[in-house]
């Protein structure tokens, strides 16, 4: 008879502890185990209870559910692990087998239909034939010369049913634009030349990769042209600065490199120049960017100016002595409006120069304490500080005084400077009689209204955002407010 060993006697600390144990936790889900069979039980003896329980569970085998079927549209994904060792991307199997069949390949039998139809087309030039030429020369009177033109170089038999007639019409000078517009369609095909908005004709570029813009002064020929120097013969350019001019064929060079290549012209950056002119203290920074296909023109000129001007010293100041233009960049419609009026209230807040105390006793008594220590930060009056917009033409202004150091001057190193900045849209550069080209030369037919065409974003805020400078918020106003279109019969610009 066996002897059994008599069980420890369970303590109050011992209670405890198991009752707080922490359980065991397990990453395996619950399943329902079947009811046993009687065949898989054994018999136990009924001494003990807790013996039965794990007999019963140990001897029964777990029933594998039955897998489920994949929903509508979902992927099949393999049990197994698919992952690549080296990259650790999952294959997925039905990509690979979606990705071995034909899309939009001529394998397949609808590109395959599509052909067939294509090749049992009949010819259009019998059709064309049909109609007599008199039928054809009435339904060319109602479309433009270039139109007309355009129509008859479509096909072989449509230039024999029109004839020479729009050719004719393309040749006299009067129709010289359309011609312009007829030959611009062939711009792609002829990388090393260049249209001449003169005399209508293709010219073979002389320096093709390697043209700069040059000041007017120097002779810079681009092609030679047999209309440059002839009377009344006039190039295509807009005016910078006082001896600086833009030609129109660099903006041609420019905007046909961004749509065709780099062999149809040269880069936007080659066009920014800084310089001085010689015969004043004015100093000319340009820029040049392309936003939707359009060349935008930033021109910042600058100038040291004195305090307590008089008229006559405002005057030469800001005027050219050879043709009274105004030594910074402006548009052509710079004499209408209020852009001299606004340069001339910002020289009057401009402070006078420090002077101490013993310099102020030279000439009297009076002391003014506003002038041992000014106020290096000006602030401009409501009529002068806001940005004006041409309302005829894209072209904004913005006027400031900026404090810089002057070298040249031994006893005021620190001068206030007078800053006009000038941006413009100078068009697409397809041709010289454009909207925004034409508008901002003033020599456009229609009026053009920048306020509607250009919307609430300013040019400024377009070309600044590029080089991620944000301009401080101002006030856009129009620069012509009263509309008032006086030219120089007016005496408010001078």
């Amino acid at each position: 008879m066996a002897t059994t060993t008599p069980e420890p006697k369970q303590t109050l600390k011992s209670r405890l502890s198991s009752v707080f144990r922490p359980k065991s936790r397990s990453n395996s889900k619950l399943t329902k185990v079947p009811p046993p069979s009687s065949s898989t039980l054994t018999k136990l003896p009924s001494t003990s209870t807790t013996k039965t329980t794990s007999t019963r569970t140990s001897s029964i085998s777990p029933v594998s559910p039955k897998p489920r079927p994949l929903q509508y549209g979902a992927i099949y994904r393999p049990t197994e692990d698919n992952t690549n060792i080296q990259t650790g991307e999952r294959r997925d199997d039905t990509d690979l087998l979606h990705g071995l069949t034909h899309r939009e390949s001529s394998s397949t039998m609808a590109s395959i239909k599509k052909e067939e139809e294509e090749d049992l087309r009949p010819p259009g030039e019998p059709l064309i034939a049909s109609l007599p030429s008199d039928l054809w020369l009435a339904i060319a009177s109602y479309l433009s010369p270039a139109d007309a033109a355009r129509l008859a170089f479509s096909s072989k038999m449509l230039a024999r049913r029109l004839g020479t007639g729009p050719w004719d019409a393309l040749n006299k000078p009067e129709n010289l634009r359309e011609e312009v517009k007829f030959l611009g369609d062939m711009d792609r095909k002829l990388p090393s030349h260049l249209l001449c908005f003169l005399c209508g004709v293709y010219h073979v570029r002389t320096q093709a990769g390697k043209e700069k813009l040059k000041a007017t002064s120097v002779l810079n020929p681009l092609y030679i042209c047999p209309s440059i120097g002839k009377s009344g013969v006039k190039p295509y350019r807009t005016r910078l600065t006082p001896g600086h001019t833009l030609p129109f064929t660099f903006v041609q060079l420019v905007l046909r490199r961004v749509k065709w290549g780099s062999e149809y012209g040269i880069e936007v950056n080659e066009l920014g120049r800084r310089y001085q002119d010689p015969y004043s203290e004015w100093k000319h920074q340009t820029r040049y960017h392309i936003h939707k296909g359009h060349l935008l023109l930033r021109v910042v000129s600058s100038s040291f100016a004195s305090p307590d001007l008089p008229p006559s010293g405002q005057r030469h100041l800001l005027y050219a002595r050879e043709d009274y233009t105004p030594y910074f960049s402006a548009c052509a419609h710079w004499r209408d409006g209020e852009l001299m009026d606004v340069c001339k209230c910002a020289l009057k807040h401009i402070p006078k120069h420090r002077e101490s105390v013993s310099q102020q006793m030279k000439r009297g008594p009076q002391v003014r304490v506003g002038l041992i220590n000014p106020n290096p930060i000006v602030t401009l009056c409501s009529f002068c500080r806001p940005m004006r917009r041409c309302p005829e033409c894209p072209t904004e202004y913005l006027v400031e005084l900026k404090l810089a150091e002057d070298k040249n001057d031994p006893l005021v190193k620190f001068k206030q400077v007078i800053s006009v900045t000038r941006w413009s849209d100078l068009g697409d550069g397809s041709s010289p009689f454009g909207r925004e080209w034409a508008a901002v030369n003033a020599e456009n037919e229609d009026p053009y209204d920048s306020f509607e065409n250009m919307g609430r974003r300013a040019i400024s805020g377009i070309f600044e955002s590029q080089s991620g400078v944000t301009i401080p918020g101002q006030r856009l106003l129009s620069l012509n407010p009263k509309n008032k279109k006086m030219g120089e019969e007016g005496h408010g610009w001078y």
